[in-house]
């Protein structure tokens, strides 16, 4: 269900990582429990973020939800589509609505995050299934 070239994280972000390059997006199971997706805040272009940190937001007709950055990096690219079409969110979470391409600064960090299969069994023990 969830691509395997993908690493995860707890707080339901997964990154596309192309040498020092990551790409970044919520995935499924996130855009599935945030429901129909109105509106995303994205950073800009040269911020940085440090692991962990909030880097936007997503906003729902029910709720806003932050999103972190899974690994320290500089934004070198933001998916303007987003701002126009947000909902491209719940259509294509692991394709088309990518949010940030980040110039990693710790690429240790990477050893932190889930493999597809760690992030299926970590979301199927939170469900409780």
């Amino acid at each position: 269900m969830y691509p395997e070239e993908n690493l995860y994280t707890k707080d339901h972000e997964w990154i596309f990582v192309q040498g020092d390059i990551g790409i970044i997006g919520i995935t499924d199971y996130a855009q599935h429990e945030l429901g129909d997706v109105v509106y995303v805040d994205l950073p800009e272009v040269g911020d940085t973020f440090e692991a962990n940190e909030p880097f936007g937001s997503v906003e729902s007709v029910k709720a806003v939800s932050e999103i972190f950055c899974p690994i320290s990096g500089e934004v070198i690219e933001v998916n303007t589509k987003l701002e126009d079409k947000p909902e491209l969110i719940n259509e294509s979470p692991h394709q088309k609505a990518w949010m940030i391409k980040l110039r990693i600064t710790n690429l240790d960090e990477l050893k932190e995050l889930l493999s597809a299969e760690e992030y299926e069994e970590y979301i199927q023990e939170q469900s409780g299934s």
